[in-house]
This record gives C-alpha cells, structure tokens and sequence, in this order.
C-alpha cells in the first residue's frame, strides 16, 4: 500500500497535471468505489467542476473544486491514476473516468478493488470520518517531539502506534520499520518504556526516513499514463535499510537482518542495532 511519500509525489503530479482543467463529465464505472454516491449522483457532483487545487491529507489525495466539492481518494492497495489521450483505449480495471474539455481523461484503475472514494463538501473536509481522527502531519509543525512524547505514554507496541493514522500519520509498514530502524529501537519495544531522549531521535528519524524518500522522487520523470508507477517505492527501494532485506548484512553493523511476525503485518530490523 503506498505510504505518504509516494502518495505526496502521486498528489504533485496530479497538480502539475490536472490542476485547472474542467471536468466536462464523469463516470462512475464500479460503484462500490465510491459507497456513499451512486453512478448519478457522482457524475452530477463532478461535471463542470474545475479542479482548484490537488493536496494531501495523509494518505488521502484531496481534489479541491470549484463547485464547493471535494473528492477524496484512498489509493489503498493498487488503485493508480492515469491521464490518457483521445486515442487510447481504457485499461482494463477502469473504475472512475473524468472526461476534461480537451479530450483527454483522469482514469482511476484498481487491480484488487480497494480503492476508495468520497464527494464532500469542501467547508465540512475536517469532519468527515476520512480526515477528522488523522493525527498531525509529521512534517508539520504541529508534529512535534512533545505530540510525540504524550502519544507514547499508553503503554503499546511502538511499531502498532506508528501504524496507527490517528496517532502517526501517513506511516505504513516500510517507513515505520525504516525509521525505527534509523532511530535504534525494538519494533516490539513497549511506547511506556521509550526515553525522552530516544523519542526525540525517532521523531527525527520519522520526519527525515520520509523526508529522504519524497526527495529521491522528486528528481523522477512522471508518465502521464502511469502517475503512481512513476514513484513505485518512492524511488527509494534501493535505500531500504532493513525492509525487506530478512537474512541479508545490516549496512550498520554486518549482522543478518530478521523478520519478526506482528499482527499480520512482518517487521524488519536488526538485533544488534536495534536491542530490545
């Protein structure tokens, strides 16, 4: 599932792409993409509407319009955007078509159907249930080291409350792991038992692991017709400290690096720069 690097650089592509095109007509080709609209009622909150701006609130990418609406989009598992020419056809797990005045057209494509979509009023963004429990974005300026610290005071698993969007926001499995990897802590390690002084090294490490990854993307070319695959890992894949690197050296200190199963979800890290 991308992680808020990947989504910030999949959002600036969009910007750059689509920001004040009108959309002359859209379609709504699986519903169940966007539950709480049918295919009418999504077509008519969106024609004629012109995109203002394209942000990002965690991992949710907001199209602003002129019309007072906003869409909002999970990408979720394998849902990506393309922006195609008159002359291509629709590939194949199409699920939402915005048509712009000049011919060309935003497809939403979603391999494995966990893609999400939702049309809210722009004035009420705050309190939808998408974005009103999203926690700081952590390279604002209202993530802080002490929002940091009083989070870590309910005793949980440090890797669980990383994951966690209403505490950490836009962390997913590969940057938690790679941050608690840079910050030298346990990913079962208890939040109670972390240090003022060893919070404040993961919370550098937290802003600077996502830092790094949007910066090695920044560089990249887009493809128009394959926005997200433009930035699969962040361009950052070969920077992987532990993720995904069970059984091969730590780049640190030569020892093998392990996979400990939590939840459903595995967690990379080593046992000699990360002690317990």
């Amino acid at each position: 599932m991308p992680e808020l690097p990947e989504v910030e650089l999949v959002t600036r592509a969009l910007e750059q792409l689509i920001r004040g095109r009108k959309i002359a007509a859209a379609t709504l080709l699986r519903e169940r993409l966007a539950p709480n609209t049918g295919s009418r009622q999504f077509s008519q909150l969106l024609m004629n509407a012109s995109v203002q701006t394209v942000s990002r609130r965690g991992k949710h990418i907001l199209f602003d319009l002129d019309n007072g609406n906003t869409l909002i989009t999970h990408l979720r598992m394998s849902g990506r955007f393309l922006l195609l020419t008159p002359d291509r056809t629709d590939p194949k797990f199409s699920h939402a078509i915005f048509h712009f005045e000049d011919g060309n057209r935003l497809v939403f494509q979603d391999q494995r159907h966990f893609g999400y979509m939702n049309i809210v009023r722009t004035e009420n963004l705050g309190e939808t249930k998408e974005i009103s429990k999203l926690a700081p974005e952590p390279l604002s300026e209202d993530f802080t080291e002490t929002y940091l610290w009083k989070v870590f005071r309910k005793k949980r698993n440090i890797k669980a409350i990383l994951l966690d969007q209403s505490k950490v926001c836009g962390l997913g499995n590969i940057y938690a792991s790679e941050a608690l990897f840079r910050a030298g802590i346990h990913p079962a390690a208890a939040t109670t038992r972390i240090t003022k002084a060893r919070t404040g090294k993961l919370f550098d490490s937290i802003r600077d692991t996502l830092g790094d990854a949007i910066e090695a993307g920044s560089t990249l070319n887009v493809d128009p017709e394959n926005i997200d695959g433009s930035y699969d890992g962040g361009n950052f894949e070969s920077r992987w400290c532990v993720y995904d690197r069970e059984g091969e050296n730590c780049f640190v200190c030569g020892s093998q690096i392990l996979r400990l199963k939590q939840g459903t979800r595995s967690s990379y890290f080593c046992p000699t720069c990360q002690r317990r």
